[in-house]
């Protein structure tokens, strides 16, 4: 800077210096007029030029350290716990973040601020003390289901005009506060308690296979993330007609009952076992212990195609171990009881058949177009008489 322009701006004021000792009301005062000072000079100044610019450089330094006289850092304990959150303190400083409780902007700089582990809400310092609100993540752990009506919703009347989570006054007019319906819960909120975040809505996922994003409040967006990969939603009891709609769903489903049927084959299987072959489910663990159990990021994963691509890749590599690559396990395969031909057989080849009883496998046609019983059922039936036999002989 010019020696003139720095005398015009008012920088050779030490504003910015680390206060000594404790704050009066005229500091604050002569900050506010020297940033109302500025602010009219902005306007008067010539556009885009290098003085305006020093001057709107200025006020941001003025602004914050108002904002600093306003809330001066002290000690913080590195961990709070408050309503089941736990409050980590944060050490980044130029992430510009805002605070879920206040919904106005942190300066990482010059404030305080913590994070929730569990549900990462963010809040100031100051604003700690005024939260309302428990962990989401508490709700995730004691009560792991989603809300599958389409909008339930239930008037602002009901509500009694106040926001569902804060209470505040609110209003279909935005007097005194605009209300704004939770595409989730179906209920209204204030401005602070909705920021207009979209998400993805489960129960219209389950009904109408939708996936565009609708608007949701600040805790129903957490409720959704820490949610999004739990396998909470059984389809064939909340939709079953929805597999006659989407092949994909079909496809899947197949996919997931023939590595049910791989299964036993590893846990048994040293090179499996070594090889760590189920690991590759390790994102999705329920695939390995049911068919039926979908998460929301499953259906969506399943609608991009993504998850068709993957599983019938690992599917892939699972039959090639069993049938190919492991002497061990293409000794457990069975050959057809009804026809004695054919290659040797495994329960999850597609054209293949299993006797409910005895796990016997059999070629398709073999087992449908055979009136008799399964021969090896009836083998244990004639062991099991001839057992008995015995007994009574002796």
């Amino acid at each position: 800077f010019s020696c003139d322009r720095t005398m015009d701006l008012g920088l050779a004021e030490d504003h910015f210096s680390r206060p000594v000792g404790s704050f009066v009301a005229s500091d604050i005062e002569q900050l506010k007029m020297a940033i109302e000072e500025c602010k009219k000079l902005i306007l008067e100044l010539p556009e885009h030029s290098e003085r305006q610019k020093d001057t709107v450089v200025k006020l941001i330094h003025l602004r914050l350290k108002l904002q600093e006289l306003k809330d001066p850092e002290e000690d913080e304990p590195n961990l709070r716990i408050l309503l089941e959150h736990r409050f980590s303190k944060e050490k980044s400083k130029s992430v510009k973040q805002t605070c879920d409780k206040c919904s106005t902007i942190i300066w990482g700089l010059i404030q305080t601020w913590y994070t929730c582990t569990g549900c990462y809400y963010r809040c100031h310092s100051k604003c700690m003390n005024l939260i309302t609100k428990p962990c989401v993540r508490s709700k995730v752990s004691h009560q792991s289901e989603y809300e599958l009506s389409i909008c339930p919703e239930i008037g602002l009347d009901r509500q009694d005009y106040r926001c569902a989570e804060c209470r505040t006054p609110i209003s279909l007019r935005g007097v005194p506060s605009e209300a704004r319906q939770c595409d989730y819960t179906g209920q209204y909120y204030c401005s602070t308690c909705h920021w207009n975040d979209t998400a993805i809505i489960p129960a219209r996922v389950i009904h109408n296979w939708e996936f565009e994003p609708r608007k949701v409040c600040r805790s129903s967006l957490r409720y959704l993330a820490l949610m999004m990969s739990r396998p909470v939603l059984k389809l064939k009891e909340i939709n079953p007609l929805l597999f006659n709609f989407v092949e994909e769903l079909v496809e899947i489903r197949k996919l997931r009952q023939d590595i049910l049927l791989m299964k036993p084959y590893f846990i048994t299987c040293k090179e499996a076992m070594e090889a760590r072959l189920l690991l590759q489910l390790q994102d999705r663990q329920h695939f390995v212990e049911n068919d039926d159990m979908y998460s929301l990021q499953d259906l969506i994963d399943i609608s991009s195609g993504r998850l068709s691509c993957s599983l019938t890749e690992i599917h892939t590599t699972f039959a090639k171990h069993i049938k190919l690559d492991c002497e061990r396990c293409q000794a457990k395969g069975f050959v057809c009881e009804l026809c004695k031909e054919g290659d040797i057989l495994f329960p999850f080849d597609s054209h293949t058949s299993v006797c409910h009883d005895c796990s016997a496998v059999f070629h398709r046609d073999c087992y449908y177009d055979n009136s008799t019983t399964c021969p090896r059922c009836a083998r244990m039936t004639e062991r099991k008489q001839d057992e008995v036999s015995d007994v009574k002989d002796a």
